[in-house]
């Protein structure tokens, strides 16, 4: 999870590959200026590999009173190509002195060097008096000082407020994607991998992490310290990590002697102990799994109170968000320890895919990304069975596809190269999609092969880069020629094809096949005809924003063709079926007459299904008649595949809420969730809905008699009123409790509200004895659905409030924001967002999370958007053009605009901030999403209300 800072960049569309320039400076177009008003020697955004790194030597004194931070650094590199300038990356850092050192024999010459800057592409340029020559041993040096950073990125400050009311301040680092460059000039590239020596001077109350283990401490008087580390090992940039500061720690040994340590402030060290568990197991996994050792002595995982991401992956030294890591067993809920565990096995995938194999270059980090999402599911499911991770995979894809069957997606490998389009490759396209597609290759070659190829994958390109194909040609067992004519076990790219896997009976160009995924946008629909045993395949692309009868469409299917494993069950088959869709078209002959057909068995396949003819009859009569001859994963992707197709004009909405009706048998906690998600989403978006524009009737069945919210509570409310007020159950029992609760209280079920209320008002009152015996520990599952029944008093309000500000827990805290936010009060809920721009009382970390909620509040939907149009500016630099934060906001508070003139008004503001809004992909993402929204009522909306009328009467 990456965020980064961002300046007004000067575009260049030329990638720079390869370059030997040597004293030649190149200029294509206007030659860039630097600050000095000399030429400046270099004009793209990637750096030139004429010299790369090969040690850094780095010096960093942060001063935790004043500020800022006071460092050198000596990077020994080796000159690739005679030269006499070396372009480095650098940002916001004042140099003070750069010299260059050459090491000939037993003599060494120091000479300065002319420093040049080019801030729009965070570049320096040092310039040589003589010309740098191949086979040199040459050391640049460099003094320089920075303020420690006011956000998240680079080097950065960092408060908390002890339990005695002190605020102390501590400094970390995040550098991901291309950050580095804010705490030390350096080659801030993936591909300039070197090794590192890191020395931190410190006051004597606090301690200093880094990537590697101390070696020593040296006492410098006036009570300073200086903490040397080991040497790291070959590692890109964005990976290097330190911090300074006063926090405690727990440790563990793992059965390879690793010293796994947890890091958080002092007054929460005891909510440590889980996160040690977890990452001893996780961390023993993947050495088996990847069958490759963790590579360093220690690996430690520390909580930051100020961080805008969940986590990040530095080698040694994960950072994470409090709420990622620490675990508080008083208020800390089943999805809660669930979260923390999955971030911690993302993280820790991380050491291996990513830290030690690393994308060539950013357009690739679904590589680093999509795998270690990916490893989240495969290793929480292997050490923590009882969690049921697998259920959740589903979730995964059908955000993928929410994204995917959009227009304005993206292929998995995009290009990518200034800062703000970086870090927007951080996104559900790298992460979920790209989860989803290793999740139906593993499904397809079976884990053996899966497992085996990518552990070929991470030996063959260990403390290397690598790029989309080397994975494929991994897996499929391919090499280069110098690596099939040395011995390697592996078949030359010509052999290759000869000795393909099959599947199905049917030859397979793995290399083709997942080209057709990563390399190409979108998701492929799959439209199945069923006539007697003789199936007929058609595949398109799946579009929920364009109809097949709007005039764009045959344009937008053109050029698209996947390659899909397809799977599939039927009334009469004991095993899976198999087929690879490599056509446009094709026939299936399915082995006798049969009921009924069911495509993307388990849902292990990232592809829609449409069924023609009577095969959606034939299946909502089996869901009916017979809902467990399908297994409950199936049962959940037909769900969702049925409501994907009302939006995309496929299928009628009334066959899909009858399809919807068999969840009256349903027993399963995940398709029992997705149903009364759709439900709920629906309810949602007519609550926000201005009313004025729909017919009257209409009118009278959202104000009085509440149709749909009706219509939830009488079809839901078996469900409802067997969930107890407890923590009893399985994680999948406990997460369904707090969604059925959350929502029955939300829509005003009077027995749900009642109990909350009286669950608050003894919570409150037992808080108030001050006696530690009789205070009342509510159940942690239904927490925030109690705190936000009693939220809607101004007295429970304040309460709250004032609880939020002396919490100790993450977990508690978040559960009390989105309380607070559920507010009726306008008033409240203003306040709330301008506590959240102060960044006190509400951390700034958390106020995109506090706009989001809001807006979602049906009495805070407009109060946010114009919240946001308001303060666009200031949101900008808190967060910076690209980041996550400022692409929930934007998302969030435009996902449930469903009219024209809220469409308008969008594309108004985005027109109105154009020079920012061109470079973000999300602009477009929230006008196609409105643009759905407005097309789902236009086509939808009575026939909603038909069906609600008639199944209510």
């Amino acid at each position: 999870m990456v965020l980064m800072v961002v300046l007004a960049f000067v575009l260049c569309s030329v990638i720079a590959p390869n370059y030997a320039q040597g004293s030649q400076r190149l200029f294509q177009g206007l030659a860039p200026v630097a600050t000095n008003g000399e030429p400046f020697p270099w004009n793209m955004l990637r750096l030139p590999d004429t010299v790369i790194p090969a040690h850094y030597h780095l010096l960093v004194h942060p001063n935790l009173t004043t500020l800022n931070f006071s460092a050198s650094v000596r990077i020994e590199v080796d000159v690739m190509q005679s030269t006499d300038f070396i372009i480095l990356h650098s940002k916001d850092l004042l140099i003070t002195k750069a010299i260059i050192e050459e090491e000939t024999g037993a003599s060494q010459s120091r000479k300065p060097l002319q420093v040049l800057e080019y801030p729009p592409h965070e570049q320096i340029a040092l310039v040589s008096s003589d010309m740098l020559l191949p086979g040199g041993k040459y050391f640049i040096c460099i003094d320089y000082a920075a303020n420690l950073s006011d956000g998240f990125y680079g080097f950065y400050k960092s408060t908390y407020r002890s339990k005695d009311g002190e605020t102390r301040v501590l400094a970390s680092t995040h550098f991901e994607p291309t950050s580095a460059r804010m705490a030390f000039p350096c080659f801030d590239e993936p591909v300039f991998k070197a090794n590192y020596s890191v020395v931190i001077r410190r006051g004597d109350k606090h301690i200093a992490l880094s990537n590697m283990p101390k070696l020593k401490t040296v006492e410098l008087g006036g009570g300073i310290f200086e903490d040397h580390f080991d040497v790291s090992v070959r590692m890109s940039t964005y990976l290097v990590a330190f911090i300074v500061c006063d926090f405690k720690s727990v440790s563990q040994i793992t059965s390879t002697g690793i010293e796994v340590s947890i890091y958080a402030v002092p007054d929460k060290w005891d909510q440590t102990h889980y996160a040690l568990e977890a990452a001893v197991k996780l961390l023993e996994f993947y050495e088996q799994y990847f069958n490759i050792y963790y590579p360093l002595p220690k690996q430690d995982l520390v909580a930051i109170p100020d961080f805008q991401s969940g986590a990040m992956e530095n080698w040694g030294l994960t950072t994470y968000r409090e709420t990622s890591l620490l675990f508080d067993a008083e208020t800390s809920s089943a999805s809660d320890k669930l979260w923390v565990t999955m971030v911690i096995g993302h993280e820790l995938a991380h050491q291996w895919f990513g830290n030690l194999v690393t994308m060539q270059w950013w357009n690739d980090i679904w590589l680093n990304e999509g795998f270690a999402r990916y490893m989240e599911f495969v290793s929480v499911d292997a050490t923590y069975p009882e969690l049921q991770v697998g259920d959740y995979l589903l979730g995964t894809c059908f955000a993928a596809i929410g994204r995917d069957s959009m227009n304005s997606s993206r292929p998995i490998s995009s290009a990518a190269e200034n800062p703000t389009q970086i870090k927007e490759m951080f996104d559900t396209v790298s992460y979920d999609k790209g989860a989803c597609i290793l999740h139906m290759l593993r499904s397809f070659l079976t884990e053996d092969i899966f497992q085996s190829g990518i552990v070929r994958y991470l030996k063959k390109f260990s403390y290397r880069n690598a790029k989309n194909e080397d994975l494929w040609n991994s897996i499929a067992n391919t090499c280069s020629e110098e690596d099939f004519t040395s011995g390697e076990f592996c078949y030359s790219s010509s052999q290759a094809s000869k000795n393909a896997y099959q599947y199905a009976g049917e030859h397979l160009d793995l290399k083709a096949m997942m080209n057709t995924w990563t390399l190409q946008k979108g998701i492929p629909l799959i439209i199945v005809e069923r006539k007697g045993s003789t199936v007929t395949l058609r595949q398109e692309r799946f579009l929920k924003a364009v109809l097949h009868s709007d005039p764009v469409w045959s344009s937008l299917q053109q050029g698209y063709l996947w390659h899909v494993p397809l799977t599939y069950i039927t009334s009469n088959s004991k095993n899976i079926g198999r087929h690879l869709l490599e056509t446009q078209s094709d026939t299936i002959e399915l082995e006798g007459e049969v009921s009924w057909v069911k495509f993307n068995a388990d849902m292990n396949g990232y592809y829609v299904v449409h069924y023609e003819g009577d095969g959606w009859d034939s299946l909502i009569h089996l869901l009916d008649r017979n809902h467990t001859a399908l297994s409950h994963k199936d049962r959940t992707n037909l769900i969702h595949n049925a409501f994907q197709l009302v939006s995309a004009g496929r299928l009628t909405l009334d066959r899909a809420l009858d399809l919807s009706r068999y969840l009256r048998h349903e027993a399963h906690n995940i398709p029992l969730l997705q149903g009364l998600g759709f439900l709920e989403a629906f309810y949602r978006m007519i609550e926000k809905r201005n009313i004025t524009d729909v017919a009257q009737n209409l009118k009278a069945c959202l104000n009085h008699t509440a149709c749909v919210q009706n219509y939830i509570l009488q079809y839901f409310k078996a469900v409802i009123d067997k969930q107890t007020w407890s923590d009893e159950g399985s994680v999948s029992d406990r997460r369904l409790r707090s969604e059925v609760l959350g929502l029955a209280c939300d829509l005003g079920y009077p027995p749900c509200v009642k109990k909350a209320h009286q669950l608050f008002t003894d919570w409150v009152e037992s808080n108030s004895t001050q006696v530690l015996g009789l205070v009342l520990f509510l159940p942690t599952d239904v927490i925030e659905t109690v705190y936000s029944i009693g939220a809607q008093s101004a007295e429970g309000w304040a309460y709250l409030l004032e609880k939020y500000q002396v919490s100790m827990s993450g977990a508690e805290k978040n559960k009390i924001l989105g309380a607070l936010t559920s507010s009726k009060d306008t008033g409240k809920l203003l306040r709330l967002l301008e506590l959240g721009m102060e960044g006190d009382v509400i951390r700034t970390q958390d106020l995109s999370t506090v706009i989001y909620s809001v807006s979602r509040n049906p009495i805070g939907h407009f109060l946010a958007w114009d919240f946001v149009k308001k303060h666009w500016s200031e949101l900008v630099e808190k967060f910076h053009l690209g980041s996550f934060c400022i692409r929930n906001i934007i998302i969030g508070t435009t996902a449930q605009f469903s009219s024209r003139e809220e469409l308008e008004e969008v594309k108004m503001f985005f027109e109105s901030i154009r020079e920012q809004s061109s470079q973000l992909r999300v602009t477009q993402v929230a006008i196609e999403n409105l643009e759905k929204n407005i097309k789902w009522l236009e086509r939808n909306l009575e026939t909603l209300r038909d069906w609600l009328l008639k199944s209510l009467q």
